[in-house]
């Protein structure tokens, strides 16, 4: 029986996950850089001391590394000192300071020169650093890290975050200082607040839960829910800068009418309330019924002698004609278009990212007799 229960089901469920990692290094959807531990062929260990008979100041400067202080029961012989980074020393020392007879971790191959520091920093973040963007772009530790002073800054690196990042990542320190940031040029924060240099993000799960750690009242879950903020949120929002309003990767409207085209609200004028009441049916709307239905078109327009309708009594009057809304205003003209693209989507969609409260409704009626169409549609409350 027990045979049987292991051959079953149960054990085709348990080999699922290496199934799926099979499939995506056979795809190369992930992807590991290989290290090479650099070795010195028949050199045996000598200590640091006879390292600084040399290099006599490079040895004190070290001796304050967080390196050089490491105790002796920690680790022994050429594994603390000098030789766990450049290869055991006695065939350099006996060749008069021959430099092919040791290793110099900075004019190794990248895979070579990381190896020797994985040797001894695996775990945390460290993990992965094979897997990283870094490694794979054959970035060194060296490249950040001082091996042989204090520098002062975290981890020994050779300048703060983000001036050391800075560094290469140019496209991103200009984008720091556009108008809407992340607090980092204000020191607030850093680079590896959300980036992991040894790997991807800081986070073991999507992308945006590490913007949900700091931004938690989005997570919702909501009733009514956003689909762009359950995807990604790098979608509508650029983390490292932008010139738009809260990091949006364009200014409202625009970036909303990217996914909602032809929405009615662009032809709307934007709250402008010395028009109220002075609304109109599109000039071809009314030309096409007067032919149709001049009755119709007498009453609207008021030609019969009447007072002209107002759009909403138009609506009810007549809700078997296929009436354009909204309305064009007759003040401001074919400026109403504009004007309309010049309003923030969020006037009204105030809660983009998630609401339990049902929306308001869709505007077909004009209640109040305003002259404006009722409401929004979704995520207005």
């Amino acid at each position: 029986m027990l045979r049987n229960k292991q051959n079953g089901p149960n054990r085709l469920f348990r080999l699922i996950p290496l199934l799926f990692l099979v499939a995506a290094c056979a795809t190369g959807a992930l992807q590991e850089k290989i290290l090479s531990m650099p070795t010195i062929e028949g050199a045996s260990y000598v200590g640091s001391e006879a390292c600084a008979d040399c290099h006599e100041e490079v040895g004190a400067a070290f001796e304050q590394d967080v390196h050089g202080r490491l105790a002796d029961f920690e680790l022994n012989g050429w594994q603390k000192g000098c030789e766990s980074c450049h290869g055991k020393g006695s065939l350099h020392v006996d060749g008069d300071g021959d430099t092919a007879k040791i290793l110099e971790p900075s004019k190794l191959d990248p895979a070579e020169a990381e190896a020797i520091c994985v040797e001894c920093h695996t775990s945390g973040s460290l993990m992965e650093w094979t897997f990283g963007e870094h490694a794979l772009s054959d970035v060194t530790c060296t490249d950040c890290h001082d091996m042989h002073g204090d520098t002062g800054n975290k981890a020994n690196l050779k300048k703060s975050d983000p001036e050391l990042c800075y560094g290469c990542h140019q496209e991103e320190m200009a984008k720091a200082n556009f108008p809407s940031h992340h607090p980092i040029k204000e020191g607030k924060m850093g680079c590896s607040d959300c980036h992991n240099p040894h790997g991807e993000l800081q986070t073991e799960e999507e992308a945006r839960d590490l913007c949900l750690d700091c931004h938690a009242r989005y997570q919702g879950p909501f009733v009514f829910e956003h689909a762009p903020v359950e995807e990604d949120c790098n979608i509508c929002h650029d983390p490292h800068g932008t010139v738009a309003n809260n990091l949006l990767q364009q200014n409202e409207p625009f970036l909303c009418l990217q996914c909602h085209e032809s929405h009615f609200h662009a032809a709307r004028v934007g709250g402008d309330s010395t028009t109220t009441g002075k609304f109109a049916f599109d000039g071809n709307e009314l030309e096409a019924l007067k032919s149709t239905d001049p009755t119709a078109w007498a009453d609207i327009t008021g030609a019969d002698g009447s007072a002209a309708l107002k759009p909403s009594e138009a609506i009810a009057a007549y809700p078997s004609y296929d009436v354009t809304v909204p309305f064009t205003n007759e003040v401001s003209g074919d400026q109403g278009w504009r004007r309309g693209f010049l309003t923030k989507c969020t006037v009204c969609h105030s809660v983009v990212h998630g609401t339990d409260l049902p929306s308001q409704t869709v505007p077909v009626i004009d209640s109040n007799g305003d002259g404006f169409p009722d409401g929004g549609a979704g995520l207005t409350r």
